[in-house]
């Protein structure tokens, strides 16, 4: 009865309460269906993620995970953590349990999860691959869990000494906690100069006076900075070794610890002992904050020391802090827009005056976003790159709901970001170890510059000597925006790395205010790229008649070597399977062949007739892109039952139907556009036994059914005469044989005066240059010459003969380009002396370099096996040039900038703002909002950062940091 009576006295106490809290919840619901129209409404499960990692990371100590899983995962564990210590009995156990777990959480538990497991494997499996396990050892392996160990033992014991010996004593100045503080400030202090001047700029403000001014070679640059490498060794101990075993000192002697079963100890001080590890950097600062607070406060009645302990204080300070430091980014960001909005011609619009004057009107309104912005961690979005501001959703800081490394655009150019990112890595440890990158946290994103090379890095999650990287490549393409764009970000390297010789000493930055900042170069191994235009070269008729006696020369010295390398397979085991396959793998000879039968049959073959149309140009130069199956003589297949006929041509029916022929299609079937007649079952050929004067000439003996080319008698005794004879001595003379067991000392003079192997060598090259050539002795055309070198040229009886031969037809190709490079090389270096330069000449581009097409799949491969040189021939139809491209691997400086994060957030929110209204499909939208695009409104100066989507994303790169 008592309780009956009481509910409604209960009810009409909250009355009032219950009433506000219905009318705020009217008036909020109001505005959802316009947040959500808005796009501001976060999607659930953003919000969820977004919740756990601001809880993960300022509630628990942690760090943002680069995965959704991961997340999960350390979540659960670290709010275990925190609840498992509220149950302890004693502080000293506390203490212990807190540092333990806070240094085992913040290690890379991923990584050492693989780690074990491949250990495991190897040991249940001894058959298990012994390179996988050294480069996971590479990663964890001994060395680094001894060093963990070692580190925890003594973590664990400087916590327990301390806190049993000195840890019951009050703050004073005189205590043993504020000789820890004195400590911490000094070095806060000392971390922060020594990270400061590994940069070159001091602050991103004044020009660095001791960074090295000449960064334009490796070799000059990398030597000045060698003082600064040792300054950068001395943060990194003082980082990963001091500073944690002060902080630690410093939080084992707080009175706080006292205090059993308090969840404000146990949240804060769970936090705190993890973050000394997790985030060193940010916890010095935090700790030297409170204790300074502390020094200065003694009053025991103020609010700070009454009713917070010093695990709440540093959870207040760091969240402070965080929500500082986004406001000033974000303002900087919208100011950014506001000032480029009108001085940014192309970025000027008749409504620009009338929105700025609103914003100065209304800056108390904007700061509110702002401020409502930082609150939330959630991205300030210009509307359509406006100077109109909303505020973004709440999202974490991946920014894209995918796994990493899933968002690119594949393209030819994605090659060249593969290879080099290994080396980027590298390049990167060392810079993010010596802090010459400046403070690296999860969300940071950096821009690296080489040519037209954009490289695009976001750190998605950091801890105890590791640090996690998703890197991106963006696209070449070369668009006017573009070329606007990379220019500005070229100039601002350049003012920062290239044109220091001139500048004063604490000069201050030009481009101060721009959100990307210069922070240093890194040497990384890429590939430099060079491109020339041949006028002068390949239409010069004095190179051009020197083509074909070059290229014999080169073919010669070819087909010897061809023979040569067989003749060794022929000594090893096995060799009767390899001699029936060749020396060249066959889907790189077959993929020459088929290219070049699709480059002919796009003008010259009869498949071809149904897709004529009047724009194309049978004539034209340059073989088109399109490619036809075409089958062998003897293998054709039945033809589609319509045909588009060609007025003056003999039309063909399906050999399916043969009883359906008249006499006359029968006469005319095997006549048609002018093609010679294929012959059904016609046997082959039977050559004459050669006999050779030397026992050993059959190792270099061509294979038979490369000498059955139909040339006409005459051009054999044509090829006689112009047969290099003194070269071909030579390149014998070259032979070493040192595979044959027993040899007579005069084989190669035996070789020499065989004139059977002569005769075959002739006839081979002979066969070649039928194929490439024809039977004229004219000039080839540049157009010719072009054609040759992709393969593309027009069809012929001797073509359609050396494409039946497809390891021949590849040996004749690569013997061509080899030709067309030293004929550019002459050009360029000077005439070949002697023998022996032109032997050298053709070594080298047999070992350091690919001659070939961009379009091929061997200079794909060529890149990633970082080949030395790659060599292209390319021709330009708009303007009528032929053009050369060289890539040369080496290792130089690429430029590393400092991107500020929050632009870039704002500008991926504002990307997603529009596409929402573009599409309904959700998985559509989050792919395009992966890549990383920066639109316009980014500088206060006139340009912004490049502009291009992603053509190659990186798995996640977990890097030691030891």
């Amino acid at each position: 009865m008592k309780m009956s009576l009481n509910f409604p006295a209960v009810f009409a106490a909250n009355t009032p309460i219950l009433e506000q809290t219905n009318q705020i919840l009217h008036i909020l619901f109001l505005f959802l269906p316009f947040l959500w129209a808005m796009g501001i409404l976060p999607p659930l499960d953003a919000l969820f993620l977004w919740g756990m990692e601001q809880l993960l990371e300022f509630g628990l100590g942690g760090s943002p995970m680069s995965s959704n899983t991961k997340l999960l995962v350390m979540f659960l564990i670290s709010a275990g953590t925190a609840i498992a210590s509220y149950f302890i009995p004693n502080t000293l156990g506390v203490i212990l349990f807190m540092t333990g777990f806070g240094f085992i959480l913040s290690l890379n538990l991923s990584e050492i999860g693989l780690a074990f497991k491949h250990t495991m494997i190897s040991h249940l499996a001894s058959s298990k691959p012994k390179n996988e396990q050294r480069g996971l050892r590479i990663q964890f392996g001994w060395r680094e869990f001894l060093f963990y160990l070692t580190v925890l033992t003594f973590a664990l014991m400087e916590a327990s000494l301390l806190h049993r010996f000195a840890g019951s004593s009050s703050f004073s100045q005189a205590s043993p906690q504020a000789i820890a503080s004195y400590i911490l400030i000094l070095l806060l202090i000392i971390m922060w100069i020594l990270r400061e001047i590994q940069r070159v700029y001091l602050f991103g403000v004044f020009r660095n006076p001791f960074y090295p001014k000449d960064v334009r070679t490796v070799t000059v640059f990398m030597e000045k900075q060698r003082r600064l490498m040792k300054v950068g060794v001395v943060r990194r101990i003082l980082l990963t070794l001091v500073s944690p075993f002060a902080m630690i000192a410093f939080l084992s002697l707080d009175r706080s610890l006292q205090n059993l079963h308090s969840v404000s100890v146990c949240i804060g001080f769970t936090r705190i002992f993890r973050m000394v590890w997790q985030n060193t950097e940010n916890a010095l600062l935090d700790i030297v904050i409170v204790s300074i607070a502390q020094m200065l406060v003694f009053n025991p009645e103020l609010w700070w020391n009454r009713s917070l302990d010093t695990g709440l204080r540093l959870l207040l300070v760091g969240l402070i802090r965080d929500r500082l430091l986004q406001f000033v980014s974000k303002l900087h960001f919208a100011l950014a827009i506001l000032l480029t909005s009108w001085t940014e011609k192309k970025q000027r619009r008749k409504s620009t005056a009338t929105l700025i004057t609103l914003n100065i009107v209304f800056f108390p309104v904007l700061l509110a976003l702002i401020a409502i912005s930082a609150l939330l961690s959630s991205p300030l979005l210009p509307l359509f790159t406006l100077p109109v501001f909303l505020v973004g959703f709440p999202r974490p800081v991946r920014s894209w709901p995918g796994p990493v490394g899933a968002a690119a655009c594949v393209c030819p150019d994605t090659v060249y970001y593969q290879q080099l990112v290994p080396s980027l890595a590298v390049a990167l440890q060392t810079a993010l170890a010596t802090g010459s990158l400046g403070l690296s946290l999860p969300g940071s994103h950096y821009l690296c510059r080489f040519q037209d090379r954009l490289i695009w890095i976001l750190v998605l999650e950091k801890g105890f000597t590791y640090c996690g990287l998703n890197i991106k490549g963006l696209e070449l393409q070369e668009t006017s925006c573009h070329a606007a764009e990379a220019h500005r970000v070229d100039e601002i390297f350049e003012t920062a790395f290239e044109h220091q010789e001139h500048t004063k000493i604490l000069s201050p930055n030009p481009h101060f205010g721009h959100i990307l900042t210069p922070c240093t170069v890194v040497p990384v191994r890429l590939y430099s790229d060079a491109r020339n235009v041949l006028s002068g070269i390949i239409d010069s008729h004095d190179h051009l008649k020197h083509l074909k006696d070059d290229f014999i020369k080169v073919l010669v010295w070819m087909l010897v070597q061809y023979c040569y390398k067989k003749s060794k397979t022929l000594e090893s085991p096995g060799s009767a399977d390899k001699n029936k396959q060749g020396s060249f793998p066959e889907n790189q000879h077959s993929s020459a062949v088929e290219r070049s039968r699709a480059l002919r049959e796009d003008s010259f073959s009869v498949d071809t007739v149904e897709d004529w149309t009047d724009d194309s140009d049978t004539f034209d130069s340059e073989p088109s892109g399109r490619t036809k199956d075409r089958k062998e003589p003897g293998q054709l297949g039945p033809t589609p039952k319509v045909h588009l006929s060609i007025p003056g041509s003999v039309e063909t029916q399906s050999q399916d139907f043969p009883q359906e022929m008249s006499p006359e299609d029968k006469i005319y079937r095997a006549v048609v556009l002018g093609l010679p007649a294929v012959g059904k079952g016609k046997q082959p050929e039977v050559l004459p036994q050669i006999e050779f004067s030397c026992s050993y000439s059959e190792l270099l003996s061509i294979p038979e059914e490369w000498r059955t080319a139909p040339v006409p008698p005459s051009k054999v005794s044509e090829m006689r005469q112009r047969f290099p004879e003194e070269w071909y001595h030579f390149v014998l003379s070259q032979l070493d044989f040192f595979h044959l067991k027993e040899k007579p000392s005069n084989l190669l003079a035996d070789l020499m005066e065989d004139k059977a192997l002569k005769d075959l060598y002739i006839h081979g090259v002979l066969s070649c240059c039928f194929g490439l050539f024809g039977l004229d002795n004219t000039v080839p055309a540049p157009s010719h010459v072009f054609r040759a070198y992709t393969g593309g040229i027009p069809w012929s009886v001797g073509l359609d003969w050396l494409t039946d031969k497809p390891e021949l037809f590849q040996l004749a190709l690569k013997a061509f380009r080899y030709t067309f490079k030293l004929m550019v090389d002459k050009a360029s270096l000077g005439p070949v002396e002697n023998f022996e330069e032109l032997v050298n000449y053709l070594e080298e581009y047999d070992s350091a370099w690919y001659i070939g097409l961009v379009s091929d799949l061997e200079w794909q491969q060529a890149v990633l096996q970082e080949k030395p040189y790659l060599f292209s021939l390319g021709h330009d139809p708009s303007m009528g040039i032929y053009t050369g491209r060289v890539l040369t691997l080496q290792e130089l400086l690429v430029q590393v900038g400092k991107l500020n994060a929050e632009a870039v957030r704002g500008q991926w929110a504002n990307l997603s703002w529009e596409l929402l209204y573009a599409t309904n499909d959700d998985e559509e939208r989050y792919s395009i909002q992966a890549h990383p695009v920066l639109l316009r409104n980014l500088t206060v100066q006139a340009a912004d950062p490049p502009l291009g989507y992603p053509v190659y994303s990186s798995e996640l790169l977990q890097l030691p940091l030891l």
